[in-house]
């Protein structure tokens, strides 16, 4: 185990300077595998979040002046301090998160794709000409960088969420505001860091650390300078930023919650569906937004698979994530522990019987055994609520139609995964899902070239692929008239 964290600033970055708060405040971040303070960060308000708009809104338009060539050599040399440390950036966010080191080296490597990704999209940024009625116009279409944008960013991948958001905007032009998760404010931090070292310019990228959640949130939708807000979070919390940004009319992108369905047909690898599970179920302990919420399995296959599911879930090995070997770490504070106690406890009460796991991990007070229960009907609260932990439910289907109304039966629409052999089914079971994004046979489906985001009160926008480029982008349309000779 390596004891020693990484040199990492501890204060927010804001127009090129790292500062406290004004006040003087600062708040403690744990890690959730011994409940050891490891660091203790500046407790930034509304003083500090006026101060980072106005520094993005100095630095817009030089930023936006730059080429798309020198902007993307800049994300990229960003990209290549971050593939260089990855090993110290995931220490400082195994510490401050709890999911296993190997996990945490993964996430940087995918935040870092984002960032080359985009560093190569900022070169395509097209615009059009369109056939005029008239000989004496023509219509002309650009895309512009929509200008000072606030980032609102998730506990559960501090890094790789930060970066597809920082990375399109920065891409397209834009400046950035960005109030990473108090549990999680290291791996924003040094990101930042980084970025200075790639040669973002002063006031292009600020960092507000704050556990005064709804003061640095109304100051950023308040403010008509900030033109537009993506956030990944629960759908509680988007739907109020949603109303606060209102009065400003902000162009916004919501990455909310989910309720994924994951369905395995009798047809299906078996194989393929169980190693699918696993990894939809319990990377990062369950803790994902993708995360397979309800796993729908037909009669015919369900003892098999349940049996096979509940043996790999009591091997996985469960510790602090710098253990070696480690496959499941904490979960990340009390709250998150007690709804997934109460969720296994309100599914044994109404008849589910549980095959593996279901209690406390002897690791320590926020581990949870990974757990598999069967005998789960939809009306449960373990199949109608967002879990956020290593709880599997089970639920038994007989036909294709029938799945399908009860994978739908949710308000949300974020992620869903299918598997079967049948290519038929898998067109029309992938196109009957009302979701955002499908995996067919596949446990695992985010990508940098791929549009990341959800339908119904799952949110929209998409982050990540050239559509999430678009999302920091306005389209203006000019007419050119005075042509005939």
């Amino acid at each position: 185990m390596l004891a020693t964290l990484p040199a990492c600033p501890t204060q927010a970055y804001i127009g090129g300077h790292w500062c406290d708060a004004e006040d003087g405040r600062r708040f403690d971040v744990t890690n959730p595998a011994t409940g050891a303070v490891i660091a203790s960060v500046a407790d930034c308000g509304v003083t500090e979040t006026r101060a980072a708009i106005a520094a993005a809104k100095a630095a817009q338009a030089g930023w936006a002046a730059l080429p798309a060539g020198p902007r993307g050599a800049i994300l990229r040399r960003w990209r290549d301090l971050m593939v260089e440390r990855a090993d110290e950036l995931a220490l400082i966010l195994t510490r401050e998160n709890g999911k296993p080191l190997t996990e945490a080296r993964g996430e940087i490597l995918y935040g870092a794709s984002y960032l080359e990704w985009f560093a190569e999209e900022a070169k395509r940024i097209y615009g059009e000409i369109i056939p005029s009625a008239s000989a004496n116009n023509r219509i002309l279409v650009t895309k512009q960088p929509v200008g000072v944008c606030a980032a609102i960013t998730p506990w559960n991948f501090p890094n790789a969420m930060l970066m597809r958001k920082a990375a399109a905007a920065l891409a397209a032009g834009c400046t950035m505001v960005a109030k990473p998760a108090a549990e999680t404010p290291l791996s924003a931090l040094i990101a930042a860091q980084l970025g200075i070292e790639a040669g973002v310019p002063a006031g292009v990228f600020n960092i507000v650390t704050s556990t005064r959640a709804a003061e640095v949130g109304g100051e950023l939708t308040a403010s008509p300078d900030v033109r537009k807000i993506t956030f990944t979070g629960s759908t509680a919390v988007g739907r109020l930023l949603l109303q606060q940004s209102a009065a400003t009319v902000k162009k916004a992108s919501m990455e909310l919650g989910g309720n994924a369905p994951f369905i395995v047909f009798d047809d299906a690898d078996l194989d393929a569906a169980i190693e699918g599970a696993m990894a939809s179920k319990f990377r990062n302990a369950g803790q994902t937004c993708v995360c397979a919420n309800r796993m729908f399995v037909q009669s015919g296959i369900m003892p098999e698979f349940a049996r096979r599911l509940a043996a790999r879930v009591a091997a996985l090995k469960v510790g602090d994530g710098e253990m070696a070997g480690c496959e499941v770490g904490p979960l990340i504070n009390e709250a998150g522990f007690a709804k997934t106690e109460r969720l296994v406890a309100e599914a044994r009460e109404a008849g589910a019987r549980v095959l593996a796991g279901g209690a406390r991990h002897a690791a320590g007070e926020l581990f949870y055994q990974p757990t598999v229960i069967e005998g789960v009907t939809p009306e449960m609260s373990v199949a109608q609520e967002e879990i956020f932990g290593p709880v599997a439910p089970l639920i038994g289907f007989k036909t294709e139609a029938e799945v399908i109304a009860l994978a739908n039966d949710t308000i949300y629409g974020l992620a869903a995964y299918l598997f079967t052999r049948d290519l038929g089914r898998a067109w029309r079971v992938g196109e009957a899902l009302e979701y955002g994004m499908v995996g067919i046979n596949e446990g695992i489906m985010s990508s940098a070239a791929a549009p990341f985001g959800g339908v119904k009160q799952s949110g929209f926008g998409r982050e990540g692929s050239r559509q999430g480029l678009e999302d920091y982008l306005d389209t203006k349309y000019m007419l050119m008239g005075g042509l005939s000779a």
